[in-house]
């Protein structure tokens, strides 16, 4: 019996309209275009703008152009899994709130949190679903609301960041296409460098911590660039020589969207050129879960089937991963 593997066959994405500028920000704080330029190479990012508008809205309109590209309807998922830091609610999952606004009345759903590696973890576990058996169709979403929780104060960390969604549909295949490989890792020592101080169970909101500002991302700049640059390099590099791949097979490294200098380093160490790169950072910044679904549906009329491609993040956690993904279908 053939090997069923997890095949893309769909994809959506979504950033809103307002784009918060360079310019801009150097109205709000004491940055300038070149600065940020030359040490993230992010011109603009996407901010949503709106009363009651959260994560879901995002993933909404993401997961409804996937579904309309496939010709399939939303009751026709059997799992939608919402990669994410910055859900709707504390609970429930933003995935219950995704698949009761599009009508998937037959979906399960849950959200995973690994931060800027969260839509590589979602693949993968998504993977394991069709690869089981379980499941027939599984959307994995990959959407993040930053501004939600960026202080437009802190010129270190609200340069960084900007708010969109993307999302995939995996279907089985017994063909030789779809998810090859998977390495995923985390070392949660690394949760000192990066993460967010107050909101959850240890320290719970209060006047004392709004005050502080401390529902807002905290980021050792130099510490998370140093492992990320390594790791993310490292784990693509490691992907390869486990499938036997040379940079001359590779048709596109899709990295995770943090910084230009990290993705530069990744695609060094795997040998290939900018040719090669998925590269939208400019555009949009990092959106989080956001950026490597984003870069798939920028990049998906350029694909033709069995191209292959490495997925690659590193995030909070700390966690990162690469993925070996053979695509399979042609864009209309």
């Amino acid at each position: 019996m053939s090997k069923i593997r997890a095949a893309v066959t769909s994809v959506g994405g979504y950033v809103p309209e307002y784009k918060l500028t360079n310019k801009v920000l150097e109205t709000m704080v004491d940055t300038n275009d070149e600065w940020i330029m030359s040490r993230t190479g992010i011109k603009e990012r996407r901010i949503l703008k709106g009363e009651g508008l959260g994560t879901s809205d995002m993933a909404v309109e993401a997961v409804n152009e996937l579904l309309k590209k496939r010709g399939i309807s939303a009751d026709e998922i059997d799992l939608l899994i919402c990669c994410t830091v910055t859900p709707d609610l504390v609970f429930p999952a933003t995935a219950n709130i995704i698949t009761d606004k599009i009508g998937a009345s037959n979906a399960f759903g849950f959200d995973l949190m690994a931060a800027c590696s969260g839509f590589l973890y979602g693949v993968t576990t998504g993977s394991k679903y069709i690869e089981s058996g379980a499941c027939k169709k599984v959307v994995v979403v990959g959407a993040d609301k930053m501004s939600s929780i960026v202080d437009y104060e802190d010129r270190q960390t609200c340069i960084i960041f900007g708010d969109g969604c993307g999302a995939v549909l995996l279907e089985p295949t017994e063909e030789d296409f779809g998810v090859m490989d998977t390495i995923m890792k985390s070392d949660g020592s690394g949760r000192v460098h990066l993460h967010q101080k107050a909101g959850g169970s240890v320290k719970p909101a209060s006047h004392a911590t709004v005050d502080a500002k401390e529902h807002f991302i905290y980021q050792e700049g130099q510490a998370v660039f140093k492992f990320a640059v390594t790791n993310m390099a490292d784990v693509s590099a490691e992907i390869m020589e486990r499938n036997n791949l040379s940079s001359d097979d590779i048709r596109f490294l899709v990295p995770h969207q943090a910084n230009k200098r990290i993705i530069d380093a990744t695609a060094r160490r795997m040998g290939v050129g900018e040719d090669k790169v998925m590269l939208n950072i400019e555009k949009y910044g990092n959106t989080t879960s956001g950026t490597i679904p984003l870069c798939l549906w920028e990049w998906e009329k350029q694909l033709k089937k069995g191209d292959n491609l490495i997925l690659s993040a590193f995030g909070g956690g700390f966690t990162w991963g690469s993925i070996y993904l053979k695509w399979a279908y042609d864009s209309k």
